[in-house]
């Protein structure tokens, strides 16, 4: 048996190995409880670094050591010559290297090197760059080294052309790339900017990019991105904050203006037939200082018949009066778009002809790999940018399969549907002023839930009965609604429809709706004359009726029989 090495059991492995993870979290615990020592008594010195640099070597997403570090080298900044921190930061660079090695995609690491590269004299740009590089060799979807790199360009002025170049590179080596799809997302708009272009990018540059993803989701029609960038190629920038829709009624003296986005404080100028109006806006719901939705008091304003009114913010442009109904004093603006582009964007008849072969490309896709949802999600968006109204049906279709060919995101496709087919709605309407009484029926759409309510701010009637809606969040944009019909769905209380000055009858009949503090919130609503809540739980509560019309005491008519 001798000149044999003997052969450790695995229970001696074990214990080896445990006694030696009780050695290692010993020193580990020594050494963090010395730097915290070596911190509060304000001793910032190298053997503080030494001491941080052992066990941030073994672990470098020790975030509060990270600190403790650039508290010694701002120390050092104010009591050392330029050569000795260049000799310091250079040590530091070099350690930082070793750490990204044992963890490339640590949080604190590369912070540090951001703020090394930042501080020391005379900091070597390219060789950072460089580095860059060889890390996204090994991981080209290190989002912690794009984002170092987007820094470094930055601060070194790299041309964007340069960064755009790098991107084809990466491409065309790995189409799956999806952080350089995305970086050339954000650079094509510096590159080839155009304002007037709803992405900010010049369209014959766009229309090139559509030749090349295509060829990217041929090769490996399965991965996701160049399916992802092919959306962002059919969608738009986000809008600047203008005025959708305003709305005067002089009967409750209330101005209502629906903003493109929310918005906080917003400031406007009134100006009405030449006479500058000063008006103080308050967001809907009250409760909150971000709001798409504000109204003004319009009490103190003597307002007659006008022929003009002009409103701005900021540098958008004025709006004039599209309808006036004198007898019910009202007075609706709103922005002027073509049909069909409410939702979608007004395509020139070049990008109209290239989407229609990148609709026919992925038709036959399709057509080849059937079970693909990427390329059904790309013929929908395709289909919606064309012309949402002609391919509603086949829209339909396409989310059918979709439900099918991937089952766990089901509600998100249900969802998806009621969406379109709610746009579609909207922009089949007609509002024009001959027409003060705008109605929008969305009855029977299996529609699980409500969107774009900011569109709807002119309606004066709404049906959504028998859909699996089980809410009227948002409802509060309803502003001019008289008749809201939300029988047969999922509704389980009124929450939505405070405070709608208009609102005179609502059936809620046939819901989930189990008490009547359930119908709180129509206690706001001043002109609520008629309502029917029969099929609903609350309706078998003993004293049902008379605790109803105790809650409201201005109806005259509930569940169809007179309250007075």
């Amino acid at each position: 048996m001798h000149g044999r090495l003997k052969v450790k059991t695995t229970e001696e492995q074990q214990e080896a190995k445990r006694k030696e993870r009780e050695k290692k979290l010993l020193l580990y615990n020594g050494a963090t409880k010395k730097l915290f020592q070596k911190r509060k008594d304000g001793e910032l010195d190298q053997d503080m670094l030494s001491i941080s640099g052992e066990v941030l070597g073994a672990n470098p997403d020790f975030y509060t050591l990270w600190n403790m570090r650039r508290e010694v080298y701002t120390h050092f900044l104010e009591n050392k010559s330029t050569e000795d921190m260049k000799a310091l930061f250079k040590s530091e660079l070099s350690f930082l290297e070793h750490c990204l090695r044992v963890n490339p995609k640590s949080y604190g690491t590369w912070q540090q090197r951001c703020w090394v590269m930042d501080h020391m004299p005379e900091p070597d740009w390219k060789r950072d760059l460089v580095l860059c590089n060889k890390f996204l060799e090994m991981d080209e979807r290190n989002f912690h080294c794009w984002d170092y790199r987007r820094f470094v360009v930055k601060r070194s002025q790299v041309p964007p052309e340069d960064e755009f170049e790098f991107t084809n590179q990466k491409i065309t080596t790995n189409f799956s790339n999806y952080s350089s799809w995305h970086y050339r997302s954000k650079l094509m708009p510096h590159i080839y900017p155009d304002e007037t272009h709803p992405v900010g990018v010049q369209e014959d540059v766009l229309l090139k990019e559509f030749e090349l993803v295509q060829n990217a989701f041929f090769t490996d029609p399965g991965d996701q991105s160049a399916w992802f960038y092919h959306r962002w190629l059919l969608g738009r920038r986000e809008r600047p904050l203008t005025i959708d829709t305003l709305y005067i009624n002089k009967a409750f003296q209330k101005l209502v203006i629906v903003f493109s986005k929310s918005t906080k404080n917003p400031s406007i100028k009134l100006v009405v037939d030449e006479r500058e109006i000063s008006v103080e806006l308050e967001p809907v719901p009250t409760n909150t200082d971000h709001s798409q939705l504000w109204i003004c008091d319009l009490a103190s304003i003597a307002f007659q018949s006008p022929s003009r009114i002009d409103v701005t913010i900021g540098d958008s442009s004025r709006f004039v009066i599209l309808g006036k109904d004198e007898k019910e004093g009202w007075y609706q603006l709103r922005q002027e778009v073509k049909l069909g582009n409410l939702f979608s964007l007004e395509l020139s008849a070049a990008t109209t002809s290239v989407l229609e072969q990148e609709l026919d490309s992925c038709q036959q896709l399709h057509d080849l790999e059937p079970d693909n949802k990427w390329a059904m999600l790309t013929i929908l968006s395709l289909m919606r940018a064309l012309d949402p109204i002609k391919y509603e049906q086949q829209t339909l279709e396409f989310i059918d399969k979709l439900k099918i060919e991937d089952p766990y995101r089901s509600n998100y496709y249900l969802d998806l549907r009621s969406k379109f087919l709610i746009e579609n709605a909207i922009e089949k309407l007609t509002i024009s002023p001959d027409q003060p009484d705008i109605s929008l029926d969305l009855s029977n759409n299996q529609l699980t839930t409500l969107y774009h309510q900011n569109y709807m701010v002119l309606l004066t009637k709404l049906n959504i009965s028998n859909n699996p809606v089980p809410t009227l969040k948002n409802c509060h944009f309803l502003q001019r609604l008289r008749v809201l019909d939300a029988s047969s769905s999922k509704i389980y209380d009124c929450s939505g429809l405070e405070d709608l000055p208009m609102l005179e009858e609502l059936d809620i009949s046939d819901n989930s709706i189990n008490s009547v503090d359930d119908l709180t919130a129509l206690t706001s609503c001043p002109q609520l004359k008629r309502l029917r809540i029969q099929g609903s739980p609350v309706c078998n509560i003993d004293g049902f009726r008379e605790t109803v019309v105790e809650l409201l005491p201005d109806l005259t008519h509930l569940n169809g029989d007179r309250v007075k």
